[in-house]
């Protein structure tokens, strides 16, 4: 394979994984936004308590294990070492199947003292429901473990909307439903919640009938496979530390949520109340999570894409691969960043319907949180780097400093009144800052060739600030002409931030020649940005 096809594979598998992430947004909007007027603040903290013990267990279960199967069967791959990558396949799957039964044995029957540890006793329901899942999202990263370390990232992505698709159906009916006949919050959390353990199940099914023909495709090959136990070895060797790390942060996203849940009830607010900020928080953070979820295409097909040309000892391919994903990265974590930050009023009043005192707190949370999405590209895009790079280890150490930090910035930001839950996404923010730090500091000491990462983000950050500029002025504009549709404060000032946006970009060159290049009809494309 030529090294202009691997590059093609990279952006080819990124663009896929994109629409398919744009695709599940937008129902993922479908789903979340109506099911927050349906089951309240309130219920929509019961559903994020059990997604946030599912995501522990998921991170157990999943974090590491799929980025070495991905580099592995990458580097089998390269060397056409085809029965080996059966064996990294099956050896794969057997971890995967005991880790998804104990992850799905633990929430089903211990869902109401989980749900008594993170303080919230009513979201037992949305647990117990989501148990399910554990497993069957072990055995969905199996396949999926397969397909990318090929690059093959189309089963991947026709299953991701094959699952909000059924989620958004089964989710929604079962929450109505329980509501309708019970008259009861957590039992429709937990009717919501449902759809997620459904919608995996029929996404599974799917991957198992790609996976059994493309498996059976696989070139016959003379190499003698290692041994299974050497096999499992080289996996766990990738998988543990990124694992431990993965799962290290997201114990101290429960830790935080006990931390900021317990300090609001030590100030004096009940705990309807207290339900309620996190609900509302947890709200924020979705709309957080939907730019940063276009990065995570990113990192996902740079990391088969950078292991192949290291694998052929072609550094200086790895390092464009990098750079191009950076300035990618850059083009869509900048602009949601500055314009969330402006804007966080009213997309928040339109996507939560939230009026009064719960605005004023869903903007400052929001305003905090856009800020940290341009420092989570950053972490994402270069903890993938360093994977790729066989050190997993020290950006590992690097998450859990970071996360380490922004524990204690929740611990004395909250107990303050005057800030309150605004300090967790202040604390989320620095832990972010001192990640990306970190892991540019541990790339430019350890790669031979380590890519110009802030060199890369200027000009998106440029094109961005002046993007910014236009938005904050169109804004306060409408709101001079007392204007008070949040929908219409929301379209205007985002269609001329789209528009003059596309402009910088051009300007400031964003983009370079050679990422057009890489593109279908790519020469066209730069001669008509005059790259």
């Amino acid at each position: 394979m030529s090294d202009s096809q691997k590059k093609q594979n990279f952006l080819q598998g990124t663009a896929l994984l994109a629409i398919a992430t744009a695709i599940v947004k937008v129902l993922g909007a479908f789903y979340k936004i109506p099911l927050n007027a349906i089951i309240g603040e309130q219920g929509f903290g019961y559903f994020n308590t059990a997604y946030d013990i599912y995501n522990v267990l998921l991170m157990i279960s999943t974090a590491g294990l799929p980025v070495a199967m991905s580099r592995m069967i990458s580097q089998a791959s390269s060397l056409h070492h085809y029965n080996q990558v059966r064996r990294i396949y099956r050896t794969a799957r057997g971890i995967f199947l005991g880790l998804g039964i104990a992850g799905a044995l633990l929430m089903t029957v211990f869902c109401r003292q989980l749900a008594q540890f993170q303080n919230q006793p009513d979201a037992w329901a949305a647990i117990g429901f989501l148990g399910p899942s554990a497993l069957l999202i072990c055995i969905m990263s199996t396949y999926r473990g397969f397909f990318q370390g090929q690059s093959n990232m189309i089963p991947t992505s026709v299953s991701q909307v094959i699952e909000a698709i059924v989620k958004l159906i089964v989710g929604m009916v079962a929450a109505l439903v329980l509501l309708e006949f019970t008259h009861s919050i957590p039992l429709a959390a937990g009717g919501a919640i449902l759809g997620v353990t459904v919608s995996c199940l029929v996404s599974a099914i799917y991957l198992f009938f790609c996976c059994r023909k493309s498996f059976g495709q696989l070139p016959q090959t003379e190499e003698a496979p290692r041994s299974y136990a050497d096999t499992a070895k080289g996996l766990l060797i990738i998988a543990i530390p990124i694992t431990l790390g993965s799962a290290g942060l997201q114990l101290m996203t429960m830790l935080e949520t006990r931390i900021y849940m317990g300090q609001l009830l030590e100030a004096g607010h009940s705990q309807a109340a207290a339900d309620t900020m996190r609900g509302i928080y947890s709200m924020t953070l979705t709309i957080f999570n939907m730019p940063c979820a276009f990065i995570t295409p990113i990192t996902v097909s740079i990391i088969p894409a950078i292991t192949a040309q290291l694998t052929l000892c072609r550094e200086h391919e790895a390092k464009e691969i990098e750079e191009s994903s950076v300035r990618i990265t850059g083009l869509i974590s900048m602009p949601c960043a500055f314009g969330l930050a402006i804007l966080a009023e009213p997309v928040t009043a339109l996507l939560g319907f939230y009026q009064g005192e719960n605005l004023v707190l869903a903007t400052k949370l929001m305003a905090v949180l856009a800020v940290a999405i341009a420092f989570d590209a950053v972490v994402l895009l270069t903890t993938a780097i360093m994977q790729a790079h066989g050190y997993a280890r020290q950006s590992v150490n690097n998450m859990l400093l970071g996360g380490l930090l922004n524990l204690a910035a929740v611990y004395i930001l909250t107990r303050n009144p005057h800030i309150g839950i605004v300090g967790t996404p202040i604390g989320i923010l620095l832990g972010y800052m001192a990640i990306s730090a970190l892991n540019l500091f541990s790339m430019r000491r350890l790669l031979d060739e380590p890519p110009a990462v802030m060199k890369n983000l200027v000009r998106s950050f440029l094109a961005s600030a002046v993007m910014g500029l236009f938005v904050l002025g169109i804004f306060l504009g409408l709101k001079s002409l007392h204007i008070s549709s949040n929908l219409v404060l929301c379209v205007i000032p985002i269609a001329v931030g789209v528009v003059v946006y596309a402009l910088a970009a051009v300007v400031f060159k964003v983009v370079t020649r050679a990422d057009c290049l890489l593109l279908p009809k790519g020469e066209k494309i730069a001669k008509l940005l005059k790259l």
